[in-house]
This record gives C-alpha cells, sequence and structure tokens, in this order.
C-alpha cells in the first residue's frame, strides 16, 4: 500500500490525486480486460456449443450408419439365403427333369431292344422260309416228272 505525505490540511492532495487517477486507470484497464474476457468466453461458448452440436450431429450420423450397415447386411443375408434355396429349388427339378429323361429314355432303349429281338425272331423266320424255299426248289429242279 502506498504512504502519503502529510501536509497542513492533510495527506499531500497531488500525490492523493495521483494516487487515486493511477487506481482509475488501473481499474478502467482492468474492466476494459474483464469486457474483452466477457467477450472471448461468449465466443469460446458460441464454439463450444456449435461443436456440441456438431458432436451431436455426427452421433447421429453415425448412429443411422450402422443402422443401415446392419439393414444391409440383413437384407444381403435374407437374399443370400433366398438365392441358396431357388438353388436348391432349381437343382433339384433338374435333377428331376433328367431322372424322368434318363427314364424315357431307357423305356425308349428298352422298347428298342424289344423290337430288334422282335426284328430279328422275324427276319430268322423268313430266312428260314426262304431257305426252306430254296430247298425246295433245289428238289424240284432235281426230280423231273
Amino acid at each position: 500500500m502506498e504512504k502519503f505525505s502529510y501536509e497542513a490540511n492533510g495527506y499531500n492532495r497531488v500525490e492523493v490525486n495521483q494516487f487515486v487517477s493511477d487506481v482509475i486507470t488501473q481499474t478502467e484497464g482492468i474492466i476494459t480486460k474483464c469486457k474483452e474476457q466477457r467477450v472471448q468466453i461468449d465466443k469460446l461458448k458460441s464454439e463450444l456449443e456449435h461443436y456440441k452440436n456438431l458432436e451431436r450431429t455426427l452421433n447421429l450420423a453415425i448412429i443411422k450408419a450402422e443402422e443401415t450397415a446392419d439393414n444391409i447386411k440383413k437384407v444381403a443375408r435374407d437374399e443370400s439365403e433366398m438365392i441358396v434355396e431357388d438353388a436348391k429349388h432349381n437343382a433339384s427339378r433338374i435333377v428331376n427333369e433328367a431322372l424322368l429323361k434318363a427314364d424315357k429314355i431307357q423305356t425308349k432303349a428298352d422298347t428298342l431292344e424289344q423290337n430288334v429281338k422282335i426284328f430279328k425272331r422275324k427276319l430268322k423266320l423268313i430266312m428260314e422260309q426262304q431257305l426252306a424255299v430254296v430247298d425246295e426248289i433245289e428238289v424240284l429242279e432235281l426230280d423231273p416228272k
């Protein structure tokens, strides 16, 4: 604390006035600095609020992205299961069609084999008859009447 010198009517007026002037100047400086800091605090609060809003928005976006990714995975899983089921069904249908076709071919082959056997028997019979006719011709030519 500052000490003032004494005069006839009390403290030295010039020293007191200078001290009061210094105090006023310092107080005004402090007030100005406080106002500047208040402005800076308000600005920082505003920026902080902006960043909090940005953080909330980003968190919501991340949550939505995760939900979308989960939905896409589920849809892909369901679609793959459906494709596998369709493939199994188609494979089963193709195998059944192939079995039916093979059965028809086997039936035709059996019928053809039967027809070949019948043809052979008939051909053998015809050849035997023709051989008998040839034998008769030889007999007829040898016996003059």
